[in-house]
């Protein structure tokens, strides 16, 4: 080869060799330390974003967050219409299974564990849809911080909508099947909570981050924004008069999410919400 056409090669083996680089440094490294922000909650930078199964595959990812304590959280989702699920044992899941089969209401019943940092839900709450538990919106939720920004505890949750019974893809296990867009979902809840008229202020915490073709443990497909939606619960659980104050995330952060709304409808098919 001749040495002009050596030299040309070596230059654009160069300029490749910086623009791989570049990507990498950009798509692996800045944009991704970007879109975090936990300007709300400074103690959840270091915290996991997604549950696991039993098995410790990857679960559901979080995707709520509140704040207030025990009394107060059980009590603006009561006022929500939402109710704490039985804990799991043989009557209750016998009687889940006649919910299913006779499609009848049990409006309380048990929902499957996952663990967080190792931990078993603290809480699981609830809302039938239709006459029966076999499809339900549903919210486990795990004390995180026992102090967080306000002073306050701060629980995290994962919030989905159950579509049906049947099969686990993973290990073969009777489950429930859940709806892809847990986005609607979360957003439906935070809704749910703000209608009780006892939030006081909403902002966003970086979550899982945005995840077009997610798999939770069941091995049912997922997207989201990857944000956690936060409500803050008025002192005691007493009504406000006043709207709840949306507090503004970063400009990038609204940008991405701004960008994630028109790609959304890229994700796996599901269910309409």
């Amino acid at each position: 080869m001749p040495p002009a056409n050596k030299e040309r090669v070596r230059r654009w083996l160069v300029v490749f060799a910086v623009a791989a680089l570049a990507y990498l440094v950009v798509a692996y490294g800045l944009l991704p330390l970007l879109w975090r922000h936990y300007e709300h909650q400074q103690g959840l930078a270091s915290k996991p974003m997604i549950t696991e199964t039993a098995e410790g595959i990857p679960g559901d990812p979080l995707n709520v967050g509140l704040v207030g304590d025990e009394a107060e959280v059980h009590r603006i989702m009561l006022a929500a219409g939402w109710h704490p699920a039985d804990a799991i044992t043989l009557r209750s899941s016998i009687a889940i299974a006649g919910s299913v089969v006779l499609d009848r209401p049990y409006e309380a019943a048990p929902v499957s564990t996952l663990f967080y940092e190792g931990r078993s839900q603290d809480f699981a709450f609830e809302k039938i849809i239709g006459g029966s538990a076999d499809r339900r919106h549903h919210v486990r939720l795990w004390l995180v911080l026992a102090k967080g920004d306000e002073g306050r505890s701060v629980w995290l949750g994962a919030a989905t909508r159950d579509l049906g019974v049947g099969l686990s893809d993973y290990t073969g296990q009777i489950t429930h099947h859940i709806a892809a867009d847990i986005d609607a979902e979360r957003d439906a809840l935070v809704a749910d909570l703000t209608a009780s008229r006892m939030v006081t202020a909403l902002y966003k915490v970086s979550g899982v981050g945005p995840t077009l073709f997610g798999r939770n443990g069941e091995g049912d497909n997922y997207f989201t924004d990857g944000e956690l939606r936060f409500a803050v619960i008025s002192p005691g659980g007493t009504p406000v008069s006043a709207n709840p104050v949306e507090l503004e995330g970063p400009a990038l952060s609204e940008l991405k999410d701004n960008l994630w709304s028109a790609t959304r409808g890229l994700g796996p098919a599901g269910e309409p919400y």
